[in-house]
């Protein structure tokens, strides 16, 4: 009777190059120094600059522009930009991958940010300049800082957000 345990299972011979793990053919990966597990591949190609000079430019406007329409969904859902902001880092984030093809580098994460940001800022440009010249300057009132104050949030919670899942950082 043949014996179906062979089948299923695959004789370790081989160690990661990189940090001894024991690892089977099937699952060893073949670098220019030998072969390495999943984990020390995956971790090293974080360290890469893969982009080219295009994932700049679209990853740049993708960004400004999903974020000037973030920063206007904050104006017309208030509170619930708590909920908002994250999801709409992920959802710039996620689209600014889609678009370079996951290619990577730190200064194209800085750059989206970036974009981020601009992109976030001239509704709450708009709504402090009319706080300002508007109303007076006996006019303010919690309640009239309220808009400005979710803008900030939208920024301060989609920017990590975007960053953290360009960058692969585990919080």
């Amino acid at each position: 009777m043949p014996d179906h345990n062979h089948y299923q299972t695959q004789e370790i011979i081989l160690r990661c190059s990189r940090c001894g793990k024991p690892i089977t053919p099937s699952e060893a990966i073949q670098t220019p120094t030998g072969y390495r597990c999943s984990d020390c591949v995956r971790q090293q190609q974080k360290i890469f600059d893969t982009s080219r000079p295009q994932d700049y430019v679209l990853g740049f406007i993708i960004a400004v522009l999903l974020s000037l329409l973030g920063s206007w969904l904050t104006s017309l859902i208030g509170f619930f930009t708590v909920l908002l902001a994250p999801a709409a880092g992920v959802g710039i984030a996620e689209a600014v991958r889609l678009v370079t093809k996951k290619r990577r580098s730190k200064r194209l994460f800085r750059l989206i940010r970036l974009g981020i940001i601009l992109g976030g800022l001239p509704i709450p440009v708009l709504i402090l300049f009319n706080l300002l010249f508007s109303r007076g300057a006996g006019a303010f009132s919690l309640f009239s800082l309220l808009p400005l104050g979710y803008q900030i949030l939208y920024l301060v919670m989609a920017v990590p957000s975007a960053y953290y899942r360009l960058s692969g950082s585990q919080r």
